[in-house]
């Protein structure tokens, strides 16, 4: 059985479709579609049942996943040990929530790049928790652990957040003295029935029940804040890269939350990505805490 076919075999099995497992792997729709018949064809059965939601694996095909992945694994094995003293190379896929893919990893990406050129760093903001199981990325950045599933779950660092406002919006509006204040200002904040993860529930921390702006992507949010539409509660990290924001109520309003890294257990063989892995960390954390120590610098906030 020829490995490249097992290889199609699992992208569609995981994307669910033609289009996603080829667009995973770089390949046409049409070839990923000929690769699977020729499959099934050598198999004798047909390993996937087409319907209106997309490529639904059989029974007989849900028999071959334990052997594929178990080829996946032996050839990433034998691909790093041809490379191993050539570097880390080949394809990183990371996927995490649009506040760290936006602020942080695009520094982590260009150091890793930087320290090893044959590397290829894909950041993949999803508003949602990535699904390692289906191969959706080789590893997640997450803002809570999952408690279910065969996955390594390793803790990154802390970081915080605050409520904040434009300087103009500031200047235009009634000051700010308590959280009773809020009343007489324009929230912003997150698409209620869109929040994934319920540490994302930021607005809940400041008594205020309704956002006159949301939006699903704390960039988005970010953006409102920067353009002075009205207050929202942003990332620290976040700040330097908007101008004339300023944190306001600190001393009423801090919250605290935790990014954590996420990989399949499969993947623990595999040196490659251990050593990712650790690199990523190492970046993500020196970079969060060069942004805070930049923020705090500057002694903005008033309380």
């Amino acid at each position: 059985m020829d490995w490249d076919d097992l290889r199609i075999f699992l992208a569609v099995a995981r994307a669910e479709s033609l289009s996603g497992a080829g667009r995973r792997l770089g390949v046409d729709a049409s070839t990923i579609g000929r690769r699977v018949a020729r499959l099934e064809a050598a198999m004798g059965a047909a390993l996937f049942l087409k319907t209106p939601q997309g490529y639904q694996i059989t029974p007989e095909g849900a028999r071959l996943i334990a052997p594929a992945e178990a080829a996946e694994q032996a050839a990433s094995a034998a691909a790093e040990a041809v490379t191993r003293e050539a570097g880390l190379t080949g394809q990183l896929r990371i996927g995490a929530p649009d506040g760290c893919a936006n602020y942080l990893l695009p520094q982590v990406a260009r150091d890793l790049c930087a320290a090893h050129p044959g590397l290829e760093v894909q950041i993949v903001a999803l508003p949602r928790v990535v699904n390692l199981t289906r191969r959706e990325a080789d590893m997640a950045i997450a803002v809570s652990p999952p408690d279910t599933g065969r996955l390594v779950v390793q803790r990154l660092a802390d970081y915080r957040l605050h409520l904040a406002g434009h300087r103009d919006y500031l200047a235009r509006h009634p000051p700010l003295r308590g959280l009773e204040d809020l009343r007489g200002h324009r929230m912003i904040g997150y698409i209620p029935d869109m929040i994934f993860d319920r540490e994302l529930d930021y607005l809940s921390a400041t008594g205020v029940e309704t956002a006159q702006i949301s939006s699903n992507s704390v960039a988005v949010q970010m953006q409102a804040v920067r353009a002075g539409a009205g207050l929202g509660i942003v990332h620290d990290f976040a700040i330097p890269f908007a101008p004339g924001v300023e944190r306001v109520l600190t001393d009423r309003v801090a919250l605290k939350r935790s990014f954590w890294m996420i990989r399949h257990a499969d993947d623990r063989a595999s040196r490659r990505l251990t050593l990712l892995a650790e690199a990523v960390a190492q970046g993500l954390r020196a970079e969060l805490a060069r942004l805070e120590q930049q923020l705090s610098a500057t002694g903005d906030g008033r309380t």
